[in-house]
């Protein structure tokens, strides 16, 4: 009997102690494959009808590492380790850095809506109204005055309305330069001052310690919503792009097929790398995708359409893998696809 109960009180401990594992976070990030779902819920385009077929979105699912995710990364090749330097930037915390990812995945709107517009022949107007703040360098001036989501819509009396219009005026003014900034910041209006110096790991270059993306405001007709939750990131843009096109265009666009892909994408149709690339491939390929849209960078050595390829062959993914360098590129592949019935 007593040697019945040291065992249940080992078996006990042990119990305990693996189930603390689970909660106790180490210094590492561990990303695999995510979703592959369709984004005609997420896209709304007024008068639109429906189609055939569909345009899928792909996602990566990253968490905080744990013992058992972070041994599961040396046993399964398509789950990645990162160490946390390499997600979050210096200072960052997490809740910073899926701020910074939800601000890029309204870039990779609204280019997804440029670019679908345009092709499509429809009204849009741009709107541009000064930088947002989505990223502080800790221990630069910034970060003592400047909060993420500020609106920067001056630099002393020069309006801001591009990335360029901002770093050009300050990386042309010598290191301690005290610059009078006009933002929003809540919807008020308000004017910070901050002085510039020189970065710790580029002592050749000052500045104040920012990212920024430009605030951009589209108007569009017919009407266009995305609802993308709380999905973040920029790598969505060239299918988005491609699924509002589909809405606002007579033709159907995907014919029948269920078709995946990723790239970043910019207002004049560039589409560009993302990460995650291999983790997306199997998730397109366990939802039933049948061709995906790979950036191909231009040929690039180890470009993602070449990953892909790989990728597809070491796990017997049957899907078309398709690479692509602009937008234009997925539309002509598309006009001149077969429908599947």
């Amino acid at each position: 009997m007593e040697k019945r109960i040291k065992i249940l009180n080992v078996l006990l401990v042990l119990g305990i102690v693996m189930i603390l594992l689970v909660f106790i976070p180490l210094p590492y990030y561990v990303t695999k494959p995510g979703l592959a779902e369709p984004l005609g819920p997420y896209v709304n385009v007024a008068g639109a009808k429906k189609d055939d077929g569909d345009f899928m979105l792909t996602t990566v699912s990253m968490s905080k590492a744990n013992i058992y995710s972070y041994i599961g990364t040396y046993t399964n090749s398509v789950h990645h380790l990162y160490k946390e330097k390499e997600i979050l930037s210096e200072g960052e915390s997490n809740d910073d850095y899926q701020f910074r990812q939800l601000r890029y995945m309204e870039e990779s709107k609204q280019a997804a809506i440029v670019n679908a517009y345009k092709e499509a022949g429809k009204s849009y107007s741009i709107n541009k109204t000064g930088v947002v703040i989505i990223s502080l360098l800790k221990d630069m001036p910034a970060s003592k005055v400047l909060k993420l989501g500020d609106i920067v819509t001056k630099v002393g009396e020069k309006e801001i309305h591009s990335v360029n219009d901002f770093t050009n005026t300050i990386s042309s003014s010598p290191t301690g330069t005290n610059f009078q900034f006009s933002i929003i910041r809540n919807g008020k209006n308000k004017k910070v001052s901050i002085t510039s110096k020189q970065f710790k790991d580029e002592p050749k270059r000052s500045g104040i310690g920012v990212s920024i993306v430009e605030n951009i405001k589209l108007s569009t007709n017919p009407k266009v919503e995305i609802d993308s939750e709380e999905i973040g990131g920029p790598s969505a843009g060239l299918m988005f792009a491609l699924e509002i096109y589909d809405q606002l265009s007579e033709e159907n666009l995907a014919k029948g097929h269920e078709i995946a892909g990723t790239g970043t994408l910019d207002t004049e149709g560039v589409v560009g790398p993302i990460g995650g690339i291999s983790q997306k491939i199997i998730a397109a390929s366990k939802a039933g995708a049948e061709i995906f849209f790979a950036p191909n960078e231009n040929g690039k050595r180890n470009s993602n359409y070449k990953e892909a390829v790989k990728t597809a062959k070491e796990h017997n993914v049957k899907m078309k893998i398709v690479p692509v360098n602009t937008y234009a590129d997925a539309i002509e592949y598309l006009k001149n696809l077969k429908s599947s019935s």
